[in-house]
This record gives structure tokens, sequence and C-alpha cells, in this order.
């Protein structure tokens, strides 16, 4: 792709953006960037930009702005429904995601972990049993350093692994990986799409580039990933928690078993450090991705039961009074809230809420009801799940996070579990679900201080 002296416009500024207009400029591209918001909020990327030979239009954008480029590339938190795009597009122009531009520029086999729940460890993983296994390795795109960070670098690596939203794969075109996994799907974003099968088309675009030499690891548990199998053009390597299976990954006993062209191998759990179903489902995709991209299954072994997981997924925080504190903070929808429900047998305090984004609760009701035996919400979604789910159980309505661990200490008993997963996003209350998280663990920290 050749960049020189192309207009390129970039929409939304951000970490994603400012890297896009770097590596644009680097090329010898005219570069623009337009982006809603004002220039104050944008100061810290604004500032990494300074050097560089580059038109702002901040506060708004331009219909000219958009009809005057070659080439527009949109950031992952843009949707593609704007006028000024649906414009654009119509009159012609090509736009393109982030993971599009990057991809046109990798020659490294690529690795796509995208799906509702579960991408970010799943995403992890991949990458460290790549690096144990001695892999130049680059792991990025949705988490992290985004894929033109790579581009940026000039490193040689020998494998990525990608995490993929739903809105990157909106802008691709070629993007092809090597091996494409879609561990789940439910209701998400919502409040950015016009219907949930316009999200479920979004997801399975990962797949759309793909051809018989590539691989499609599904998740054949949903009834939405399996529904997807005969449409795709890769070879489709089956994934399950719950069937036995004769050619795939699945679980029985402890035991993971892989069996995949003759090959068999086996993985007991019992030494992972991971705990949670969920995180069952995370380590076959893990182990499934690397070892089809060539990884030997002892070092892909040895990596899994190293890895001790991420902060803010079903984090352990402390035990206080026999009580078990988790930190479940990037539980922000519906479907990833079931997994974590489904990891405790019962006597569960459930810390929930946040902001809304459009789905229904109403999939969490029966554990909640065999499980939950007091249900603390905050946030502005807190009537909308209580209207839903209050009348299961105990539930109780606060005003802030430390008021909830609060409440949760008053009720919980010893042998019980306190498990704040939200079911929504953050940001009614907090920056993103890391800050919130670190709330949660700081509140928790406080009832230490006070049992001393």
């Amino acid at each position: 792709m050749d960049l020189r002296d192309k207009k390129i416009l970039v929409v939304g500024l951000a970490r994603t953006g400012a890297a896009v207009a770097r590596f644009l400029c680097e090329c010898g591209a005219r570069v623009t960037v337009s982006d809603s918001k004002g220039k104050e909020a944008l100061v810290p990327f604004l500032s990494t930009l300074s050097a560089l030979e580059i038109t702002y239009e901040l506060g708004g954008h331009g219909a000219d702005t958009f009809l005057g480029a070659d080439l527009i590339v949109v950031s992952p938190g843009v949707p593609l429904d704007i006028a000024p795009l649906v414009l654009a597009r119509n009159q012609g122009v090509p736009v393109i995601s982030e993971i599009e531009l990057a991809y046109e520029f990798i020659d490294a086999p690529i690795a796509a972990i995208t799906g509702t729940n579960g991408k970010t460890t799943t995403t992890t993983l991949a990458g460290e049993i790549f690096r144990k296994c001695g892999f130049r390795t680059f792991v990025g795109g949705n988490i992290g350093n985004p894929l033109i960070d790579l581009v940026i670098s000039g490193k040689r690596t020998d494998r990525v692994v990608a995490e993929i939203s739903s809105f990157q794969l909106e802008g691709i075109v070629r993007f092809r990986p090597r091996v494409a996994v879609l561990l789940n799907i439910t209701e998400d974003h919502l409040d950015r799409y016009a219907s949930y099968q316009e999200y479920i088309d979004a997801k399975l675009r990962v797949f759309a580039n793909q051809t018989a030499d590539d691989y499609a690891i599904l998740n054949i548990d949903d009834p939405l990933v399996a529904a997807c199998a005969d449409t795709l053009a890769a070879r489709v390597v089956p994934m399950s928690r719950l069937t036995v299976l004769e050619q795939g990954i699945f679980y029985h006993n402890g035991v993971i078993t892989f069996a995949w062209d003759g090959q068999l191998e086996h993985f007991p759990t019992d030494s992972f450090k991971l705990r949670g179903v969920h995180n069952v489902d995370n380590c076959m995709a893990a182990l499934a991705t690397t070892l089809l991209m060539g990884c030997p299954a002892a070092a892909a072994l040895a990596a899994v039961a190293g890895f001790s997981g991420l902060p803010h997924r079903m984090e352990l925080v402390a035990t206080i009074n026999g009580v078990t504190y988790y930190n479940d903070s990037k539980g922000t929808n519906v479907g990833s809230v079931v997994k974590s429900l489904e990891s405790f047998p019962g006597n569960i305090t459930l810390i929930a809420g946040g902001k809304d984004k459009g789905g229904e609760y109403a999939p969490l009701a029966d554990l909640v009801r065999e499980r939950v035996s007091h249900l603390i919400l905050l946030g502005e979604a807190r009537e909308k799940i209580r209207d839903a789910l209050g009348h299961l159980t105990e539930t109780i309505l606060v005003d802030s996070l430390e008021e909830a661990v609060q409440e949760a200490h008053r009720l919980a008993e010893p042998g019980d579990v306190v498990l704040f997963s939200p079911a929504c996003s953050s940001f009614d209350m907090f920056r993103n679900y890391e800050v919130r998280g670190e709330r949660f663990v700081s509140a928790v920290c406080g009832l230490i201080e006070e049992a001393e």
C-alpha cells in the first residue's frame, strides 16, 4: 500500500488514532485528524504528535474534510454510521479500520481472538504460550498496543496475537488471520448497534477473508457460534467444554484433549492457576490456537500452568473472616456475569450495576435465584436490574462502590463469596473498568484494615 502524498483522514484521536497518524506521517502521507471532542479533551494525544505536520479538525466533523480524503482510517470508538462517514462511503471514499491498515504491513501470521467475553484472557495467554515456546510475539489490537504499533516499531516478529472487537471488524477489507477464534456471542454494545443481529454480523467478519488454508476455532457450546460453522471457508476446529469430540479440542473429567489431524495431546487442568468455567474455555482456545501455529504441547502446557490470570477478571482479592472477595470489574455484560456466577455453587453476594449497555438482564435470573443470597446494586442501571432480578433474592440499592462493599461485608457469612461483577460498563461513575476494579480492591483492603 503506497501512502506517500495521499490525503488520509484519521477519525478519532485517542491512543489508536494518534498511533495511526504518526505512522501515516512517517509514510509521507498528508494527514488530517478529525475528532468530535475539543482540544482540551485531547491534549494528552495532541502532545505526542506536536512535532508532526498534521491538520486538525477538532470539536466536530466537516463533510468537506471527509469528502476530500483519498482514504479514511477510523478508530475503534467511532461508529461507522455517523453522517460524514456515510456520506464519504457513498461518494466512493475508502473507509477502513486501524487493524486493516496495519494488516497491509504485517508479514507474520496472525491469530485473531474475538467474542463477547474472554478475549483479553485468551489473547494474553496465547501470547504467553508463543513466547514460552520461543516465538518472537506481538500481543495487541483491542488490548494494550494497537496493531499499527508493531508496524511502527519495525521489529521482526514470528507471531501476532490480536484481540479484535466488533468495532474494529466493521472496517476490514482484506484482514485475514491464519487462526480466528470466536469464543462466544451474547448481547453487548446494543447502545451502538441497531440490532443484536447487526452485532453478531460484525463479530462474524473475523472469518470473512479466510480460506481453506486457515483455521476457525469455534466454541460449539454456544449455539450462535456453532450455527456459523457451515458458512465458513476456513477449516473449522470445534471446541467444547460439554461434549467429547472426535476432532477438535474438548474438556472432560479434568483433562483438555486436543485431537486434530492425527495429533493427540492431553492437558490435565489440576495444575492450572486459572479458575472458573469460563477459563476452561479460554485455556482451550489459547491451546488450540498455539498448537495449530506450531507450539509443542509440553511447552504449551507449562505456559498455561504458570499463567495466573489478569487483574479485574475473577481476581481473588482477599479472604476476610471466612468471606472471599473477587474483583470481576471486567464483567461488563450479562454473558460474562453468567460465567462468573457459574464458577461458584452458591452463597454469593453479587455487587452489580453501572452504565446500562442496552441488553436484558433476564439471562441472569436462574443463577440469581439459585446461587445469589444478596444482590447489591449501584449506578445508573440499578433500578433496571432491580426490576428484572430484585424479586429473586434480597436486593439492596446503594449510592457508591464503597457503600456496596460495606453492605456486602455486613451481609456475607463465613464460607460466602462476595463477587463484584457489574454486568454494565463503568462510564457512569468511573473512567474505565480498571479504575472501577481498583476502587473495589481498595474498598476491600479497607475492610482488612478494619478487621486488624
